[in-house]
This record gives C-alpha cells, structure tokens and sequence, in this order.
C-alpha cells in the first residue's frame, strides 16, 4: 500500500494509541523527532522502532535537525555539542580546505550519533546566505554570506553525513538568508530584484541541486510572485526550485504549522500539494492537525512516488569511523578560531 505525501511529528517520548492508529491508518512517509522525543539513546532507540513498526516499514524515513549550534535536538549528557555553521566559515577563511575539512567531520560525527539511535535523515546542510538587518533566524547558521562558500561547506556537510549512512535535506530552498522575520511567527517578504537574487541566494543552491531532499522557505520573494511565499507558489517551484537551480529531488516543505502560512491547516496542506511539493511537512504532534493534513493530502504518485523511492535507494552504508580521533581533529581545527 502506497504512503501518503507527508511527514508528521509525534507528542512524546513514546507513542500512544491514537498516534500509533493514525500511522497504521493514514500510512505518512516519514517522522521527524524534536527536543520532547528526546530523553536518552535507549529512548529514543525505542521510539523509532516504535514508529517502524507501526508504520510496517524498516526503511520508513526518521527525520531530525541536528545542525549543531543552537539548532541541535540531541545533546548533553547523551550526545556532543557541535559548533554552528559560522566556525566553519571562519576556519575557511584561515584556509578553505580547513574549513572543509571540519565541516565534515562534523556532520561525519553527527551522523554517527543518528546511525546508533536508527534515525536516517538530517535536515542539514543550509544554503541560506544571510545579509546585513535579516533576521536572525539564520544568523550563525550560516556558512557564509559569499554563495561559491556557502555551497562549498554544504558539500562537505553532505558529504560527510552521507559517509556515515545519513540521508541530507538541503534548506531551505530557494532562500532564507534575506528574511527580516523569522517563518516560525509571521511571514517575510523580500523584495530585491530577481537578478540580485539569482548572483546570491538562488546561486548558493545550484551547486546542491544534485540532492536528494530539499525543504523550502516560508518566505515572499516579491520580484517572482508577490502573494505567494515559496512554499505555496507554483511559480517559484516551477521556475526556481526545478528550472534556475535544476533541484529535481524530493521537495519537502518546511512545517505546515509555522505562522508564516495563512489558513487553515487543511487550507495550508492542500496549498502545499497545489503548488508542487512533494512532500508536507507537520511538526508539532498536535494528532487533529495531523489528521488534516493526511485527509488533505494524496498517496504518493508519479514523479513525487519516484523520487520518494530514489530518495529512500540513494541512502549508504556507513564507512567505519574512529569516533575519538575524529573529534579530536575536529577540536583541534576548531581551536584554530576560538570555537571549540
């Protein structure tokens, strides 16, 4: 039986009946884990088997944000503290293959955290170049404010996450580093012209077009379609997200529940669908919501159904990994910059 389009949260540390009735039900293509998920490796072990099993699909896709920084859903005591996206900017601007060089062995780290706990998909790496007054929401996320940098690093985030058996989601595309409001509490609008655009923001991405997920941005980009923010504009996932940079993996959107999205939820879920996502995205565990958007969203179907399945195929085995000598490499660079 086919999943339907979208990927929903759950409510805590274990599922209860009715979350573990909805997914027998209404059959979602993946889960995403946050900070209430969380409480030890046994945990959070447990809980994925859980949603597997429910769910009736070993391989079924277990999300998470696992940047580093201040976006991080597993740490101490159980798990490391990772450096932000900013350190490994300043460390390439010592010397670039440094910088590259702690990006992946970073998310190299990362991922092996995930691995041990079964979960298979980090939202990582971000192609968002920040300016001078955005919000920041981005902010030292960021891998640069220069696009051939901020693509740089995100390679190596890729590369090291999928050398440990992970799954990236490149975000969130076409842009968010221009915002002057964060999309968890209202909608930004941009309003520079489509080439200025196009030499910075959208640049970034086209060298990760190759990717195999991509989470877009709640964000208005007023040169390209006034009303609509990226997520729900036809426009921009035509001419942008699939066209200009040539993404043609499994386009997610960010949370159906975020401010930034007006309407209902079943209103927001069906816009999602319309505009050419492949996938809707629902975060909070709140199990009505989750019910609207499975009644407004289809079973996986033609190009969405196949790049769901190249998605899922295109996942490794992880390579070994020397975890202390690793990290300890990892510090070392660090230190270079003062971040450790």
């Amino acid at each position: 039986m086919t999943n339907r389009a979208f990927i929903t949260g759950v409510s805590g540390l274990i599922l209860n009946d009715a979350e573990r009735e909805f997914i027998r039900a209404e059959r979602p293509w993946g889960f995403i884990l946050f900070k209430r998920n969380i409480e030890s490796p046994a945990q959070v072990a447990a809980l994925v088997g859980e949603l597997r099993s429910a769910a009736a699909a070993a391989d079924v896709a277990v999300l998470i944000d696992q940047e580093g920084g201040r976006v991080q859903r597993l740490g101490p005591p159980h798990w490391p503290v990772y450096p932000p996206g900013a350190s490994f900017s300043a460390l390439y601007d010592i010397d670039p293959k440094l910088g590259l060089t702690a990006a992946r062995l970073s998310s190299r780290l990362i991922a092996a955290d995930l691995i041990d706990i079964g979960i298979t998909v980090d939202c990582l790496p971000l192609a968002d170049v920040p300016v001078a007054g955005a919000d920041a929401v981005i902010g030292n996320r960021a891998y640069g404010t220069e696009p051939d940098k901020v693509a740089a690093i995100a390679r190596a985030v890729t590369d090291g996450l999928e050398q440990g058996g992970v799954l990236p989601v490149l975000k969130h595309i076409p842009g968010h580093g221009r915002a002057t409001a964060d999309s968890h509490f209202r909608l930004p609008t941009v309003d520079t012209a489509r080439d200025e655009l196009e030499r910075t923001d959208f640049a970034a991405f086209r060298p990760l077009a190759d990717l195999p997920m991509a989470m877009t941005a709640h964000v208005v980009f007023s040169a390209l379609d006034p009303v609509h923010p990226a997520t729900t504009s036809a426009t921009i996932i035509e001419q942008v997200i699939r066209g200009l940079i040539g993404f043609q993996g499994l386009l997610m959107s960010d949370d159906v529940s975020m401010n930034a999205l007006a309407g209902s939820i079943a209103e927001r879920t069906r816009a999602i669908v319309s505009a050419g996502c492949d996938m809707v995205l629902h975060c909070n565990g709140n199990i009505d919501e989750m019910r609207e958007v499975a009644r407004e969203t289809p079973e996986l179907a033609g190009k969405a159904l196949e790049r769901a399945k190249a998605t899922l195929a295109a996942r490794k085995q992880p390579e070994p990994l020397d975890r202390q000598a690793a990290r300890a490499e990892l510090d070392a660079l660090l230190n270079r910059v003062g971040t450790a």
